[in-house]
């Protein structure tokens, strides 16, 4: 059984046999699991009281290191998301009693963003469920082509200049 992007191929190869469409059948792919995966990982953690966004801060803050607490601006290299984006997502954790945010003693201009014990419990009970979630959705391939997979993806985003952040504190 063929999946939905090979009909896409085929239907283009039978339209415009002048054009190389492979592309699509890497491209195409990765967006439709990307958007497959998106919902599944937005439902498992829905039905654990959390959004996407709220279980990214929670496991950047929790890999950290002990004190579990970045500077926004490190947080916000860390997690490449926007300014406003991260306060309206540490408010509602805020108000959750997730995480605090405290003045920097070192910079006044700067605040940390530090788990609670709460935030805490939260991560470290959840993680090994969500890290279960995700084993599920790569089931079908063996540890080898997981491997495999990853390298190439990696490939892929290190040639787009996704690389390492620095999360130093």
């Amino acid at each position: 059984m063929a999946d939905a992007v090979e009909t896409v191929l085929e239907q283009w190869g039978r339209e415009r046999p002048d054009l190389d469409v492979s592309p699509i059948g890497v491209v195409g792919r990765i967006m439709r699991l990307s958007r497959l995966w998106d919902k599944e990982i937005k439902d498992f953690l829905g039905e654990h009281g959390l959004e996407p966004g709220e279980f990214d801060v929670l496991s950047t803050l929790r890999r950290s290191g002990e004190p579990y607490e970045l500077t926004a601006k490190v947080f916000l290299k860390a997690s490449l998301v926007t300014t406003g984006a991260i306060t309206l997502r540490v408010d509602r954790m805020a108000t959750k009693g997730l995480v605090t945010r405290t003045p920097d003693a070192t910079d006044r201009r700067s605040v940390k963003i530090r788990l609670t014990p709460r935030g805490l419990e939260v991560i470290d009970r959840l993680l090994p469920l969500h890290l279960a979630n995700e084993a599920r959705l790569v089931e079908s391939l063996d540890a080898d082509e997981r491997r495999h997979l990853a390298a190439t993806l990696a490939g892929l985003l290190e040639s787009h200049g996704d690389t390492q952040a620095d999360t130093g504190r």
